[in-house]
Parts: structure tokens; sequence; C-alpha cells
């Protein structure tokens, strides 16, 4: 306690009620291509719903990615989804000649929110050639709503706010205005000139604010409000008949110019943009691999499950850059060492003629990155594809990474998700390669976990390795997420005991928070016994001189059954069993 100068009673609160936290398992992300939505920025989605409302509906380039991502999605609720900037990729502008690539609101931000673009008025908000469908219409004149085509989604034309008017005190600042967003092509809803968003009432004043304080400047309500568009800069910049009053400056400042603030020159004629100039680009590996660098911040993201859908196929990567991309996938996870990787053979290597377990395993060892952070499946799936009335072939490692969060949600990450219990694949027509018992020999022995169907149960998942490729605990699944659960929630609750002395109170306190939260994971069948040694015999005078803590936590894992002998024994009617029990 801190000194006292002169008598007194000093009261404190010394909080030992530490505990080791809970911690996510069902966390997942993946990388790909999708038509709209923010790119090169991990979004958090939680339904295939919202995955649609964020990313749009796929077309045939896409559709593997978004396909994969609600396979997941059918067995959680928790994705983040990282869109591919591909190279090339436009945002569609409202001046056809300029070229504009901005892929998600931080970038925006950061480059185009501050300054003013001379030529271009209004950009897509995310790139893609489906926002050259949008259209912007603004009526920023008392004088052009009767002959507005739109009129009818406001209650009145737009005039002078109430900011201005206790600003000026007079109602002739005329700095407010309508926008509306349109899909003029329909690639939206389906129907042309749907209107998508309605804007009334925004101001071109930068200082402007509502009753409740908050900004109704034009640029900062569609940067905050508008899912569909950005500006770029003022569509109306100056206004020669009041001697060159511009929008975006306070309405102090448009207040002392002459004539009456923020007038358009085209009193009567409404403004629109119809947008052009988007475009999707092609993807490039380095898109990949620069969009999954994005995930390898744990601090940022608390993810447990990564899957590598095509690995860009479908968006026209090479077979060696796809490889690159599954590489990429499995090194993130090693790095972060808190979750697992999924990946499939390629496309190529279960569909058409040259299907087979060799050429599934040929891919395998490409994979130079493969470790016990690593999980491999033997295949594709043929599923429908509700957005285009299609059926597709899709690869299987979301499907996988989604049996992980079923078997959160049944029992616990230690608990191995394959088998008829827990292995159920959902979505499936068919397998492209469906493995035989000596395919599954073949593949199981490379580390590759065989999906089967079983007829009359389903699509199985019939393997639970890791792809270490050398015996030990790690190299099954439910080990390695065990030690991702434990390792993960100890270090969380030992960083309070940063700063603190190495003594052997402190240390006490360190064993006093591990055990209960071992002893639990021991009743709930993870771990079959388990040691914690935190004291002098590991933390010498050398280790505390050197500012360091050591913990010893030893544990049996549990281990999942994988190999199952029964021996029926046929024995004459005069013998006792208990003769023969324990002899075969």
């Amino acid at each position: 306690m801190a000194f006292l100068v002169s008598p007194g009673v000093n009261t404190s609160e010394i909080d030992l009620t530490t505990s080791v936290p809970a911690v996510g398992t069902s966390a997942g992300a993946t990388v790909g291509t999708f038509r709209w939505g923010p790119a090169n920025l991990p979004t958090l989605v939680s339904s295939e719903t919202q995955l649609a409302e964020k990313f749009f509906a796929p077309d045939t380039t896409t559709a593997t990615s978004f396909l994969s991502a609600a396979n997941f999605l059918s067995y959680g609720n928790n994705l983040r989804v990282v869109r591919v900037l591909n190279d090339n990729a436009n945002n569609a502008v409202s001046t056809a000649s300029v070229n504009v690539a901005v892929g998600n609101d931080d970038s925006y931000y950061a480059t185009r929110y501050s300054t003013a673009n001379a030529s271009v008025a209004f950009a897509a908000r995310y790139p893609g050639v489906i926002g050259n469908s949008l259209k912007i219409s603004v009526c920023d004149t008392t004088g052009q709503f009767n002959s507005w085509a739109y009129k009818s989604l406001f209650d009145a034309a737009p005039n002078t706010s109430n900011y201005a008017f206790a600003v000026t005190g007079q109602r002739k600042a005329n700095d407010e205005m309508h926008v509306v967003v349109v899909d003029e092509d329909g690639l939206f809803t389906g129907v042309a000139n749907t209107p998508l968003e309605r804007f009334a009432n925004l101001s071109k004043a930068s200082d402007a604010k509502d009753d409740s304080g908050a900004s109704i400047f034009y640029k900062e309500v569609l940067y905050r409000n508008s899912r569909y568009i950005h500006w770029l800069g003022h569509p109306r910049a100056s206004d020669a008949t009041t001697d060159g009053n511009t929008w975006g400056v306070t309405i102090a400042t448009a207040n002392a110019r002459p004539g009456n603030a923020f007038y358009s020159h085209a009193n009567t004629t409404n403004t629109t943009f119809s947008l052009t100039n988007g475009a999707d680009g092609s993807a490039a590996v380095g898109n990949f691999t620069g969009a999954l660098d994005l995930l390898k911040n744990a601090d940022l993201y608390d993810i447990s499950l990564m899957f590598a859908g095509d690995c860009g196929e479908s968006a026209g990567l090479s077979d060696s850059d796809q490889r690159v991309v599954a590489n990429k996938y499995l090194s993130v996870a090693s790095t972060r060492k808190d979750c697992i990787s999924f990946v499939s053979p390629a496309n190529a290597n279960v569909i058409g003629t040259n299907a087979s377990a060799d050429a599934i395993v040929n891919y395998r060892n490409l994979l130079t990155d493969a470790s016990s952070y690593g999980v491999m499946d033997s295949g594709w799936k043929y599923q429908y594809d509700k957005y285009n009335d299609v059926y597709r072939w899709v690869p299987l490692n979301a499907d996988v990474a989604g049996l992980c969060v079923r078997t959160d949600q049944q029992r616990d990450p230690w608990f191995s998700p394959a088998g008829l219990n827990r292995g159920q694949i959902r979505n499936v027509v068919k397998l492209a390669f469906n493995p035989t018992a000596a395919d599954r020999d073949t593949l199981y022995a490379k580390d590759v976990n065989p999906v089967v169907s079983f007829p009359g149960e389903g699509v199985v998942l019939f393997g639970d390795k890791t792809m270490q490729g050398r015996p030990s605990a790690f190299d099954r699944i439910n080990v390695r997420r065990l030690f991702i659960v434990l390792e993960k929630a100890i270090s969380r609750a030992a960083r309070s005991s940063l700063f603190e002395f190495n003594d052997e109170f402190t240390r006490a306190q360190f064993v006093a928070l591990v055990e209960p939260f071992l002893r639990d994971v021991q009743g709930r069948r993870g771990i079959y016994d388990f040691r914690c040694v935190c004291d002098e015999t590991n933390n010498t005078p050398a280790v505390i001189d050197r500012n360091e803590f050591i913990g010893d936590i030893y544990i049996k894992p549990a281990r999942s059954v994988n190999f199952i002998q029964l021996n029926f024994v046929a024995v004459r009617s005069g013998v006792a069993f208990d003769e023969i029990v324990g002899r075969f």
C-alpha cells in the first residue's frame, strides 16, 4: 500500500478472481473473388443472406468462392471474407475517361475523402462491372423539384437547412439537396430503373448539422450511409451567376459572398450521372497472396478455421499459381499457430478421366508448406447454385471446416469432426471422386482425409488427419485443435502475470489459474491427464534475472478411434468364457 505521511487508514482492493477466458474456436476466414463488396478487407459475415447482400449473387467466375463461403455458413455464423482486388479492376465513375480503383471504405477515406476531384463527382462504392448499373440523380434547388422524376420519393423540395438559417438568419442559403441512387440497368435488383437509396435534405455546406448535431454534409452522409456510392467531387463546383460560390465551403463562407449562397447555375435542370468504366479486372496470384497476408494479424483477426476454396482456379489462375495460393493458406496458419487451414485437391485431380487417388496424392506432395496446422480432403462435390439455376462443382474444404464448427456446437473442439456422428456433409448431389477402400488406404497414408458417400448413410468425412506428415499426437485434427484452444486460452490468462514479481506467490497464483481450467477440459474428455509445473525448479535464479517466467504444462491428449478390431470367437458349448477371454 502507499506510505502514509500522517496517521490514517488506506483502503485498497486486490482482485485475485482472474480466470482462464473462453476463446473462440468456430470463426472462419477465406479469400476469393466476388462481383461486389469491399476488397482487401476482412469483412465479417454471419449468414448466406448477408453474404449475398455484401458481396452480391455470383456469376460463373465468382460462384466457387461464393458457394464455398455459403457452404461454411451453413454450419456456422462467423466468417471473415476477403474479396480479392484484381489487377486493373475499376470502380464505375461518373466520368467515362477516368480510372478509379478504391477497394474499400478505409482506402477511400485515406486517399479520396479529403480532396475533391475536379472531373469526377461520384463513384461506385466498390470495384466491378456491376457498378456500371448505377445512376445518381441530384436535385439541389427548389426550381428543379417540380420537374424531377423522383419527386414522389420526397416530402418537399430542398431549400435551406435549419442549421444554415441559424448561422445566416435568412432563408436564402439554399444549401439543401436530395440524392437518389438508382439501379439503372437492373443488375442489382433485376428491374431496370429501380431506386436503391434516397437521401433527403442533405447540405452542400461542410459544417451543416441536423438538430441532433450529426453532420448533414452530403459527402459525409454518403460516406457513412450509402451502400452503393462514394463522393469524389462536387457536381456543381462553381456558379457563375453568384460570383463563384462553391459547394463544400462552410455556411458562413458562402453567406459572405454576393448573391444567394449555393444556388445552381442550372436552376431548373436536374443533375444525373450514369456511372461507367467499372471493371472486374483479371486475377493474379499476387492478388490472392496479398489478400491472405491481411489474415496474418492474429491480434486484429481472431480466426480458427481458414478454407481455401478453389485457390483461384475459377478466376483463371494456372495450376502452379493455384498451388502457390494453397501453400499460402497453409503458411498463414502455421505462422499464426492459432488456426487450421483446409485445402482440397485441384479440380483436375478429381473430375474427369484423370481423377484418381494417385493424382490427389501427387497434388498433396506438391504442397510444401504442410504442417499440423493444415488439413486436406479428397475432393469436390456437385451442388445446386440457386442464384444461377445451375449445378456446379465446388471443393469440399469449406464443408470440412464447417464440420469443425458443428463439432464445437455439439461437443467440443477436441472431438474429431469425422465419422457418422459429426462428419455428415451437407448440400451434396454427388461426389466428383468417391474413394474405394483401396483408394482410402492410399490417401490416408499420405495424410489426405477421404470424403466418402456411403449408401443410406450420406456423404461423410472419413478421416481426421492433419498434414503433418510424421506420426505424433499432432497428426490428428482433434489434438491440434485441443492445443490451439489450450495455448490460446492459457496464454491470454497468463498476461495477468506480466510485470508482477517472479516469486512464490505469483507462481502459485498461475498454477491456481491453470489447473481448474485443465480439470474442466479433462472432465469434458479433452485430455487424459495433465500437470502444471511453475516453481523454483523451472524458474531458476538465472531465469528470474532475465525477467522471464516459465510455466511447464504437460498434457496427455485424448485420441480419436481410427481403427476398430472386432474378434468374433466361436467356442464349444461346454467351455467357460473365463477360460479363454484374453487369449486372442
